[in-house]
Formats: structure tokens, sequence, C-alpha cells
């Protein structure tokens, strides 16, 4: 974060603070990241190296990062001591100047990216993603940041609007849906997961924001904030990690990354490229969000992917603003509005949504606990779909509702698509359809 001119608060300010006090989710091993009382710092268990975890800083030396805009590792201001990276280690003498920012030699596109840190009072940081290196450009004109701060002190000062500015924002955007700090001089777990144009942050197990690249209210937020004048910021489809120098003492310590497949957006919130329709339903774009509804037919309709899939992770969030009886196809294929294949249900509420449907074929597969169904009607719901081989299995809202082995489903390969199911009244609201494809 860049607070003023960035020049260092006088030693009274400081001296203030420290009176005042200052002071979905994974688990922790899915989390990859160290418990903050550990003594595995800075080091991958076996099964995290199998999984493709890298550490970007090995606790003893500089190795793999170097100055932003620079060939080296900057001389003052940053220091390796105890297992830690420490930025603003010479915070303390007015008289030294700052190291400034640092990134990483390589590159990364798509990642999940963890990491420690813990706060000195007034504390001023931020881990940056994507990041492009410009002659006389600082870096944050350019890459999104991931906000490390002492929230309250910068609270306290009562000198700008704080909201899109504290710790797990994505800095001057986008505010995090909760507050998940740990007290000045605990460690805290930052997390940032990037693929294709989806962001997370995550901090302390919460996700504290999730956004889209360049879509119209990603474009509408970066023309009323500070980056407005830089027409590169957060276009970079890859960049080194960032860390930065804001003069003051922050320690970093459990960097580590695992490079991701990339996310296929199958639906771009303008209109329906890469998709064709089945039948006289009605299937359109409003508000940058794809919507079927019930046609004066009133029969079965879908909407298909043109590309097949055979091993993916789907991803697609639903909103049922009337009847709702819908599905998410998968492996399919189509003539007219006959359907092969199966599909993941979407339906009302106290039903079966997540199960699995045979159409044109055996019928129900397996159906989750109706007692269970957490499905809200008119308001946003995730479903995931992953099928792998002969596995299918899916979750809704985060909760895991079935898995089925079965030896048909893992011989074949086909669309995606969506229903409308017929009988009339239907109207469903789709977006961020996201999917990685894993087959080999």
């Amino acid at each position: 974060m860049r607070v003023g001119t960035g020049r260092r608060l006088p030693l009274a300010a400081l001296a203030l603070t420290f009176a005042c006090g200052g002071s979905e989710a994974d688990s922790d091993t899915e989390r990859g990241l160290a418990s903050p009382d550990s003594d595995a710092i800075n080091t991958l268990s076996d099964g995290e190296a199998a999984d493709g975890w890298r550490l970007l800083f090995d606790g003893e030396t500089t190795a793999g990062w170097r100055g932003y805009n620079a060939a080296a590792f900057p001389d003052t201001g940053w220091a390796v001591r105890d297992g830690m990276m420490i930025v603003g280690a010479t915070a303390t003498d007015p008289d030294t100047p700052i190291g400034g920012d640092i990134v990483t030699m390589e590159e990364f596109e798509n990642f999940d990216l963890r990491f420690e840190f813990k706060l000195s009072p007034v504390a001023n940081s931020g881990v940056l993603y994507r990041v492009i290196e410009k002659p006389n450009e600082e870096i944050w004109f350019n890459a999104p940041e991931y906000q490390v701060l002492d929230d309250q002190a910068y609270i306290d000062m009562g000198t700008m609007e704080m909201r899109t500015h504290l710790s797990g924002d994505n800095y001057d955007l986008h505010p995090s849906s909760e507050r998940a700090l740990r007290p000045i001089g605990e460690w805290n777990e930052g997390r940032i997961v990037v693929n294709g144009d989806h962001v997370e942050h995550w901090l302390n197990g919460v996700r504290t924001v999730e956004y889209a690249l360049r879509t119209p209210e990603w474009e509408a937020l970066v023309a009323q904030s500070k980056f407005a004048p830089y027409p590169d910021y957060g276009r970079a489809a890859s960049g080194p990690i960032g860390l930065q120098d804001h003069g003051r003492l922050v320690w970093y310590r459990n960097i580590k990354i695992k490079r991701l497949p990339q996310v296929l957006s199958l639906f771009n919130g303008r209109d329906l490229e890469g998709w064709r329709i089945h039948g006289t339903e009605r299937w359109y774009v409003e508000d940058g969000e794809l919507v079927c509804e019930s046609g004066p037919d009133a029969e079965y309709g879908y909407l298909a992917t043109e590309r097949t899939f055979e091993d993916f992770d789907l991803e697609v969030e639903f909103k049922q603003e009337a009847d709702g009886n819908s599905g998410v196809f998968f492996r399919s294929s189509l003539e007219g509005t006959r359907v092969s294949g199966w599909q993941a249900e979407v339906a009302p509420p106290g039903l079966y949504t997540g199960g699995i449907y045979e159409s044109y074929g055996r019928g129900w597969l397996v159906q989750p606990d109706s007692a269970r169904s957490d499905v809200a009607m008119g308001s946003w719901n995730r479903m995931r779909v992953r099928a792998v081989g002969d596995t299918v299995r899916t979750w809704l809202n985060g909760v895991e509702k079935v898995e089925l082995i079965d030896a048909q489903i893992g011989l074949a390969r086909g669309v995606i698509a969506l229903q409308i199911h017929d009988g009339g009244g239907i109207k469903v609201r789709w977006r961020n359809l996201r999917l990685i494809d894993l087959t080999s």
C-alpha cells in the first residue's frame, strides 16, 4: 500500500501506536501452510513436493529474488535472519534509505501462493502478482496487490478512506468480505490464487476477496481508482511475484508456490460465443449474466459448449429466479433436444441438487440426501463438478454432495450443457462458468 508520500512516520507516531496497543476454508493440510508455531519453517513435506509445491524463499539466502527493475538484490533495507525475509530491517535508522521492492526471478501465470507474515506496529507492505517492470514506474502502477498492513494503526490515523486498503484486500479495488487479521506480533497465513482471470485472496483460512480480471465490473472499478492513469494495470498474463518495501518492518517466511493448470472461462459475460442453442427455449445475456428462461413452447432446451471435454473440474454459479428445474450436463451429446449423457441436477430447494442423472438411460444413478439440500432459492449458489476417469464428484456451496464411480461415464467424452426442463415457468441465471481441463 502507498499512503501519502510513502515517507516514514516520526518516531513519536511509532511510540503512540505502541501505547495504543496496535495489537469453503481449507484444512491446515490442504492449505499447505505450516502452523505459525511449527518448527517446520521454510520446508516442504513429501506430500507437498509430490503435489508440485516449491519454496520461493529458502530461509537462508535471497536466492531467486532481485530488486524490482534491477538485476541484483537490494543492498539495504532487506535482511535474511532466523529463517525470515525481513523488509524494513533498517527502519529504525531514518538516515538509511529503504531498499525498494523485490521480485522473483521467475514469472508465474496461474498459481497458488502461500506465505506467512508478521507485522510490527504501523507495518505497511504488500504482495504483488503478475508484475510488469517498466523503467521509472512504481511496481504498483501495473500489478494487483494483496495488502499487508497494521490495519488498526492506519484506521486510527484517519488520514484516508481505508475500505479497500486493509490486510487481505485487493488494494484500492476490492475490500475483504471478512476481517481475519491476527494481532500485532502474531504470524498470519496469506494465500493468493490466480488462475486465468480468476483471483482469490485468503487470510488465516478465510477467503477475503474473490474477483475476475477484465470483467465490466473490474474495468469500472479500475477507471474510478488510482490505477486509472496506468493502462497496463492488471493486464499481464504472467509476471514475477513481488514484495513491497514501504519502509516498515514486516517479516515473511514459508513462501511457497504451486503452478496451476489454466482455468477456461466458458462464458465471456457478453454473448453466447462458444455455445450452441438446442431447442426453442430462451438463452440470452443480461447484466453480464447468462439467463435461461422457458419459451412459449415450454419444452426441454439446452445450451451446449462447442468444445468437448473428458476429464475436468467445473465450477458454476446459478441463481434460481423461478422454479429452477435445470441441470449441468457433462460428457454428453445432443441431437436436437434429445441428450445422451449425464447431468448434475439443479433443482428447487428440498430436492436433489448435486445428484447424478442419466437422461434417456438408467435415470437416477445417485441422489444426495434431500434433507441436506442447502440450495438457496433467489440467491447465488456455487456448484462444482469434477469428472476424472470413471469417478464423478459434486459439491454445492462448498459441501460435497455425491461421489459416483461408473464405468460407462468413464468411457465417455462430450460437451458441457445447461438445461431448461420442460413444463414452463423456469428462469435461472448463471455466471462464473470456469473449467480446468484435466485430460492428460
